[in-house]
């Protein structure tokens, strides 16, 4: 594993030869004495944080600090001040300026170490939750890859199903978990022939059982990895076809034996798609969603998510008023 790149900026080199001595066991390390190495080094090596003097024979901390974060397209380059200056007006400018951190000289070596794995343990993580979310947003467009006109359902939904959570007693963190994971239920649809997926009519026996098999496949493909959120979504993709009444599919689960995710996830992607318009449907008035809901309740659906349903109302109105707006914008700016 290739070890993080850390840009030194002072203009003494007796301080750049003293934080060589404390940092170098552990980083790679590149050396600027004013504003324009210090640019220069940027573009070359493109490091995972800069340690930055405020007090620069052409331009002062702050303002490189601003420019440092106007160049770094990836918005993961941390900067920590290293500077004689201690008072709390120059600390304040230095956080106002961009910085993650502000060490003041002379610098004590274990506090620099501390500090600098501590935020660059941050950097990491935010990439790690980066990657997840890439992975999920590209799971989830594959599963729907050869549906028909599914724009932006699966987000849509998602939120749908966040918000549905929360009513049911969810915490926070749990909620946006879910959200996370909805949109990989379909994710199954890839072991699917695209001549089933597409086919304008009714399937036939044969066709459907193929159909029926996409929750297994989905199963298999998300619960390959340990993280929560994917093990979440596998669940999800299992169950979502299930009925309270034990008339859905694969397993033919009923009631509280169906986890709830999917129970909330099959809620919520039965009222976008009832409240969206497609090819071959309009999109139905709230009314009428609400009354279908309510005549399923105790056999497609859990009647406690029902109530949780009603309850909820309001807020995923306003969900779907939001990505209507959203979607309108789009429209616009594409015209």
């Amino acid at each position: 594993m290739s070890r993080p790149t850390i840009l030194l900026v002072d203009d003494e080199p007796a301080n750049l030869a003293m934080m060589r001595k404390v940092l170098s066991d552990d980083y790679t390390l590149v050396f600027a004495r004013n504003g324009a190495e210090t640019m220069a080094a940027l573009h070359k090596h493109r490091p995972a944080m800069v340690l930055l003097d405020i007090g620069l024979p052409d331009i002062n901390g702050y303002d490189l600090c601003l420019k440092i974060k106007q160049s770094d397209t990836t918005g993961t380059i941390q900067v920590i001040f290293v500077t004689a200056y201690a008072d709390p007006v120059n600390e304040a400018a230095g956080f106002f300026a961009g910085g993650v951190d502000y060490i003041t000289k002379p610098v004590s070596p274990p506090i620099v170490r501390a500090r600098v794995a501590s935020h660059l343990s941050q950097v990491r993580a935010e990439l790690l939750a980066r990657s997840y979310r890439e992975a999920i947003s590209m799971l989830g467009q594959a599963g729907h890859f050869n549906d028909t006109d599914t724009g932006a359902h699966i987000w849509r939904m998602a939120a749908y199903a966040k918000a549905l959570a929360k009513g049911a007693g969810w915490s926070i963190e749990d909620s946006e978990q879910l959200e996370l994971a909805a949109p990989m239920h379909d994710t199954g649809k890839i072991g699917i022939p695209q001549s089933i997926l597409r086919k304008p009519g009714p399937l036939d026996d044969a066709e459907w059982a193929i159909m029926k098999t996409h929750p297994q496949i989905g199963y298999d493909i998300l619960s390959k990895s340990a993280a929560q959120v994917f093990q979440l979504a596998a669940e999800v993709a299992l169950y979502h076809h299930e009925k309270w009444d034990g008339s859905g599919y694969p397993a033919g689960l009923a009631g509280e034996a169906i986890p709830q995710s999917a129970r909330l996830v099959t809620l919520a992607d039965v009222f976008d798609a009832l409240s969206i318009k497609r090819p071959y449907k309009e999109a139905w008035p709230v009314d009428k969603i609400v009354a279908y809901v309510d005549s399923r309740s105790g056999t497609d659906f859990d009647p406690a998510l029902v109530d949780v349903f009603h309850r909820t109302l309001p807020k995923l109105l306003d969900i779907q008023q939001m990505w209507d707006a959203r979607d309108s914008e789009l429209h616009l700016g594409q015209g």
